[in-house]
């Protein structure tokens, strides 16, 4: 079957469950080629004819919205727009390009969810310039976490945060601009159609796979998760750790609301401090959601709440001049948080907690929050410790367990006690035992 036969129509619909099972048992796959095929079709053309040369089918989806495309395409962007509910053709008509490519990249997500959530394609590639990158990147993370995506974009050398936000998109620098084929487009097309084709002919073994737990760490942590890891590794756990900086933290939840995670160890909730006070290491106010939305049992340890981070010691705002500051290094530079702000995370972290649905243990290790929060440290400050604990439990739900120990989060008491908080978490969940 050639995709190019029934250009024009939604050609997932022509494939039976039983095709599609062949598709994946043999080494041919579909990869969605998506773009404004209106102005770059013979580009995205060019790409798809190189990955049908590698014996894989091309899915041709348009979410142009200019004028004719180029070349057919097998999905048109008034059914990319009709996921969403949107009527195509009046917006066209306003002539407003931002609003045409805001609403494209509020479809194109849900129509590619939907397709590899059918088992419709097996990867995603994409050219484009600005209007094009936002709109296929926010296709692809869309997408789970481990299935093909390759963006080749003009914007791909800069800051792509915003782009790849905490999913595993491939960014690859056009060189060139997307505009026409020449000996150097014509070489990164080529090397593009050759690096989706490579990640869609690679299989992931999961046979023998463990159960999934996530934890959060920060330099300051190491000890107490390296000390835990083991524990649950020995009761037949996979442990992935995050550091705590703010990416690390939003890919933490990324992967929790995957569905993909069984348990949460959540030692290291520092990125609050930061999304508080206003340092550079902020995962955002949705920072500890995930766990309350996908049902999980969890631990919640006050990790390294002592301090907010900043780049070098010139960078730091001056509105916090006479605060207690550390240098860790060079680039960067804690401050230690006063006891009015500690007093508003704790309350922030019980409001966060009090969503939790699964059963949940909060552990407060009331000798030291860090390394360098313990007695005869630079950032120990009983008084800041203090209304950190007493408003986190003064607003907790009166349901969810607290165990309070006079240790340093670093001791291997402290490290071993959230290991068997969170077993016990989760052996409750399994017999069917909620918060």
């Amino acid at each position: 079957m050639d995709l190019r036969e029934h250009s024009g129509e939604d050609v997932s619909s022509l494939f039976t469950t039983d095709q599609l099972v062949s598709f994946h048992d043999s080494t041919m796959a579909i990869i969605a080629v998506l773009g404004t095929l209106d102005s770059k079709g013979l580009e995205h053309e060019f790409l798809a004819e190189r990955i049908r040369e590698r014996g894989h089918q091309a899915l041709m989806v348009d979410v142009g919205s200019g004028g004719e495309p180029q070349v057919a395409p097998d999905i048109g962007r008034e059914e990319v727009a009709a996921e969403i509910g949107l009527e195509l053709g009046p917006l066209i008509a306003r002539q407003d390009r931002g609003e045409c490519v805001s609403a494209m990249a509020r479809a194109a997500p849900v129509l590619c969810a939907r397709l590899q959530r059918e088992g419709r394609i097996d990867g995603i590639v994409s050219l484009g310039g600005g209007g094009g990158t936002a709109i296929a990147t926010a296709a692809m993370r869309a997408l789970p976490v481990g299935f093909p995506k390759l963006m080749v974009s003009t914007l791909a050398s800069g800051n792509t945060a915003h782009y790849v936000g905490t999913k595993d998109i491939t960014m690859m620098p056009s060189i060139v601009d997307v505009a026409g084929l020449n000996r150097i487009s014509r070489t990164i097309f080529c090397r593009a159609a050759g690096a989706i084709c490579g990640m869609v002919e690679t299989r992931v073994e999961s046979a023998g796979e463990r159960p999934l737990i996530v934890a959060s760490m920060f330099g300051n942590t190491t000890d107490c998760v390296n000390a835990a890891v083991p524990v649950l590794e020995e009761a037949g756990y996979e442990v992935l750790v995050f550091h705590s900086t703010g990416s690390g933290g939003r890919a933490m939840e990324s992967l929790i609301e995957s569905g993909m995670v069984d348990g949460v160890l959540d030692i290291t909730t520092t990125e609050w401090a930061d999304e508080l006070v206003g340092g550079v290491l902020s995962a955002g106010p949705e920072r500890l959601e995930a766990t309350a939305k996908a049902g999980l049992p969890s631990i919640v340890v006050p990790g390294c709440l002592d301090m907010v981070n900043f780049g070098e010691r010139e960078s730091v705002p001056e509105k916090f001049a006479g605060r207690n500051f550390y240098v860790h290094n060079p680039q960067v530079t804690l401050m230690r948080t006063s006891p009015a702000e500690c007093a508003l995370l704790g309350s922030k972290l019980a409001e966060k907690i009090n969503r939790y649905s699964a059963p949940t243990t909060v552990l407060l290790p009331r000798g030291a929050i860090s390394v360098i929060s313990a007695p005869g440290q630079v950032f120990h400050d009983p008084e800041a410790d203090r209304a950190l604990f007493d408003a986190l439990t003064a607003e907790l739900r009166e349901d969810i367990e607290v165990v309070s120990m006079d240790v340093a989060i670093n001791d291997a008491e402290f490290a071993q006690a959230c290991s068997r908080a969170l077993l016990e978490n989760i052996r409750l969940v399994s017999e069917g035992v909620r918060s």
